[in-house]
């Protein structure tokens, strides 16, 4: 019987040396998910922060592109009026026919002109007849439509409007018919 406990003593030592085995293993490949687990949560942090690097890179470019095209807004709005003090000169000089004098003030005011659409200024084509919108228009006052097509439509420009690159800069003053 003696041999008997000792053969059981010795199946359970092996019993036990196998499950420690068994219990190690397991450790191993359950550190070896969790550093694999760990690894991808940073791989996905690392693409997350990767892809927002990319949008601010992206985001600064156009925000940097728009501030150069629109960098001179400020003198350039300030020249508008000049340019409206000039267009009623000339409808001025146009009554009085003096040819020399309009000649002359026109190439000033073509000079102004373009060297300011080279800079980005547009005008924006507007005209009595057009039909009003309010994203696009700033009505000052409604009167009465001189003919029924006239309703809802532009009857007068009282202040030209402007764009600088794709940006109104000035909305154009209308008058429309009620």
């Amino acid at each position: 019987m003696a041999t008997k406990d000792k053969t059981q003593e010795i199946e359970d030592k092996v019993a036990d040396d196998t499950q420690q085995a068994t219990n190690q293993e397991e450790e191993t490949l359950s550190e070896l998910e969790q550093a694999q687990a760990d690894l991808q949560e940073e791989k996905d942090k690392f693409l997350r922060l990767f892809a927002e690097f990319e949008n601010y890179k992206r985001r600064t470019t156009k925000e940097r592109i728009e501030l150069f095209k629109t960098a001179g807004q400020e003198v350039i709005q300030s020249m508008l009026p000049v340019l409206d003090d000039f267009d009623r000169a000339m409808a001025e000089i146009e009554k009085a026919k003096d040819q020399e004098l309009a000649k002359g003030v026109g190439l000033i005011s073509n000079k102004l002109r373009e060297t300011l659409k080279s800079k980005g200024l547009e005008e924006m084509k507007v005209k009595a007849g057009d039909a009003f919108d309010a994203d696009k228009h700033e009505a000052i006052t409604q009167i009465p439509a001189p003919s029924k097509k006239m309703k809802g439509k532009i009857v007068d420009v009282v202040e030209k409007g402007y764009t600088l690159g794709e940006k109104v800069i000035r909305f154009p003053k209308v008058v429309t018919g009620q």
